[in-house]
């Protein structure tokens, strides 16, 4: 089997969410089975298995996406794994699987602003309605995405009638970095780690502080200076609140551990990448009370509503008990324990090896879901 998989949204420089799910599944998939990666700039080898093999073509932000299939079809893959959904499918001659990781984008139609100006109106254009979504993962044999919360929203919206299979985020191994977490004493570290866009809600966390005086909150990643500014003007007065601008992932993991606990209010997430990191060292969370976080967290965190900042503060709190502090946080490692990209790589393999073998019927509107069995904790 000739299988290809995309590794064009992987950032030289530093990663973003799709970046490192590409990353680290690919490197987990490459580990099961032979594989041909996707690149568009040779500096993302660096980040790859050593020595693996490759393809060169365009950016996937580039005019030529729409016709990415009739490229690929002179190397005659068998099958290619997008961890996106950008790929054209016209004309390929091999199977198909794209992945869609949130539905976020049609609920807070707010670009990322990386973006330039062009991309960020077709970007405001193509979430304005599912069609062409819809017709981009119609396109594909099977329909891959990172939680189970996104699979029943997908259904929901019917966004697609090709099968979903759920491929879910692994947290990062932070351990590497600390030697122990202190959970002997209480916590007084509040970390944020996440953008700023609107719907992360980063302004219930903030007006929180107002009831947290002994608390500190850290806001660790980059923001531009108008957004800073804006969150300045509605802290409240005393709180001592630290925008860091940027930070290592070793600086993350020792916030953390130093009486830490990893605070979202997010009005909307796909999967919570950075409550999983926590949970796997064994820190605390406190979040809102959003489908997503509970599939993430189960009964490792505690949760609030998120517009509402005295709740917030009241849950974090809570965690002064030790008991409860413990509690919190031998339930939540065992329950993100059974999340690892060896186990998401296995289950993206036996989706390829059904495809390849013709045991999948992707086509009409009638199509089952290949469901990833339920996780607990």
């Amino acid at each position: 089997m000739r299988l290809f998989f995309d590794a064009r949204y992987i950032r030289p420089d530093f990663h973003d969410g799709i970046s490192r799910y590409s990353t680290e599944l690919g490197a987990a998939l490459a580990s099961l089975t032979p594989i041909t990666f996707i690149i568009s700039d040779k500096r993302q080898l660096a980040k790859l298995p050593e020595g693996c093999r490759y393809v060169k073509i365009h950016d996937p932000t580039n005019i030529m996406e729409p016709f990415t299939s009739l490229i690929l079809n002179q190397y005659k893959p068998d099958v290619v794994f997008s961890p996106m959904q950008t790929m054209g499918s016209a004309g390929r001659k091999f199977k198909l699987i794209l992945t869609t990781h949130d539905l976020i984008y049609y609920r807070h139609r707010i670009p990322p602003r990386m973006l330039n100006p062009m991309i960020r109106a077709g970007w405001v254009i193509y979430h304005l309605t599912y069609v062409p979504e819809r017709q981009a993962l119609n396109g594909a044999d099977i329909v891959a995405t990172v939680s189970q919360t996104t699979q029943r929203q997908i259904e929901q919206v019917k966004l697609t009638k090709r099968p979903i299979i759920v491929v879910p985020n692994a947290p990062q191994e932070l351990n590497q970095y600390v030697d122990k977490i202190e959970l002997a004493k209480k916590p007084r570290n509040l970390v944020y780690m996440g953008s700023f866009m609107p719907y992360k809600n980063v302004e219930t966390l903030v007006k929180g502080m107002k009831y947290l005086p002994d608390y500190t909150l850290h806001l660790l990643s980059k923001i531009k200076p108008a957004r800073l500014a804006e969150l300045e003007k509605i802290a409240p007065r005393g709180a001592k609140i630290v925008f860091h601008n940027g930070t290592s992932d070793e600086d993350y993991a020792k916030l953390l551990a130093d009486g830490g606990i990893l605070v979202t209010a997010s009005f909307d997430e796909g999967y919570g990448l950075p409550v999983a990191e926590s949970l796997i060292l064994g820190v605390p969370v406190v979040v809102s009370d959003i489908d997503v976080f509970h599939e993430v967290a189960s009964s490792g965190g505690l949760y609030f509503n998120p517009s509402d900042p005295k709740e917030f503060a009241e849950r974090v709190k809570e965690l002064d008990d030790d008991g409860l502090r413990h509690h919190l946080s031998e339930r939540g490692k065992a329950h993100i324990e059974t999340y690892s990209w060896q186990s998401s790589a296995q289950e993206l393999l036996n989706a390829i090896n059904l495809l390849v073998a013709g045991t999948i019927d992707n086509h009409g509107p009638e199509e089952k879901t290949i469901a990833t069995p339920a996780r607990h904790s």
